[in-house]
């Protein structure tokens, strides 16, 4: 089962109130359903595939209305052949789509957006997105490489709102236009966590911060892991050509014609060549020398050796 499989079963078993059943029941009807025209009455259309989902939506219509929808079953015909899931309210629809602040009575007019009557308490406001979400929301596993939640809607009025909903809970959604509709966005992990956590996935709140926390400390380690890796990997390359610039002044004058400090640097590089400069300093046989008297000589030793090869060069020509 996929996780938004999983969070919309999770959420068909919470408990609400009626205020709040009726807010989640119009959301789901606004983006799932299709209102037919018959016989001067309308007909209700609600589509999902998801078989939760439509097992809640007909109790919510049962439990508030108290009629009896009709439900069909039909399989796709392409791609992965999966059910789909119609409850149809054929009987009272007129009075349901009303009462849900959908159309406006006998008009045939749509209410655009979300009408405020519908989310005046708080806990209405959340049992909308829960709606939304049950009817079209997705959200990526959060195992994958990003993080991304979204509810497509018909309607670019209806998306605004919604969006607009979603950040009076500071989520920074957004909404962008689709081929089929128009769909509002979340991108931030984070904030992914805090809708969650508003439409009362709890458990999938759990299991979602819990696998962002293993993918913060492995990305972590492989941040320091990296870092480790670069600065061992300047280390050699630093000592190797260090290396190189006293094999070169052995080769021209010899060690033993070096000022002391030079000469002792020179000799402790050559039997130590896999020490860093704090190390160098204090494996000298005077005694401890600092991390930058260290990077001085042999700079100094890296300028005499530069000094020969241009000499030779000179010579050559």
């Amino acid at each position: 089962m996929s996780f938004t499989a999983t969070i919309k079963k999770e959420l068909t078993r919470l408990d609400s109130e009626s205020c709040c059943k009726k807010a989640e029941l119009s959301a789901l009807v606004r983006i799932n359903g299709t209102v037919h025209i018959r016989k001067k009455s309308f007909m209700i259309d609600i589509v999902t595939e998801n078989p939760s989902t439509a097992r809640y939506i007909f109790s919510l219509v049962k439990n508030l209305y108290q009629v009896q929808p009709e439900v069909l079953v039909r399989k796709k015909v392409r791609l992965k052949k999966n059910n789909v899931y119609m409850i149809r309210l054929a009987s009272n629809a007129n009075r349901i789509l009303e009462d849900l602040y959908i159309m406006k009575g006998n008009s045939w007019e749509r209410i655009e957006g979300i009408a405020p009557e519908l989310i005046k308490r708080p806990c209405c406001k959340r049992a909308y997105l829960r709606g939304a979400f049950l009817a079209s929301g997705s959200v990526n596993n959060p195992d994958s490489a990003s993080y991304h939640l979204e509810i497509v809607s018909t309607y670019h009025d209806h998306s605004q709102s919604l969006c607009q909903l979603m950040n009076r809970f500071y989520l920074h959604a957004k909404v962008i236009e689709r081929k089929k509709g128009f769909v509002v966005y979340i991108k931030e992990g984070d904030k992914i966590g805090e809708f969650l956590n508003i439409i009362g996935a709890h458990p999938s709140l759990l299991k979602f911060e819990n696998v962002r926390i293993m993918k913060d400390m492995r990305n972590s380690v492989n941040r320091l892991v990296n870092c480790e890796t670069a600065n061992l990997n300047k280390t050699i390359q630093a000592a190797m050509r260090q290396i190189k610039n006293i094999q070169r002044i052995d080769q021209e004058i010899g060690l033993e014609h070096l000022p002391d400090r030079l000469r002792e640097v020179a000799e402790t590089r050559l039997k130590y060549p896999e020490a860093n400069l704090a190390e160098l300093g204090q494996l000298l046989p005077s005694g401890k020398v600092s991390k930058s008297a260290i990077n001085h000589r042999l700079r100094k030793l890296e300028e005499i050796a530069k000094k020969f090869s241009a000499d030779n060069e000179t010579k050559e020509d």
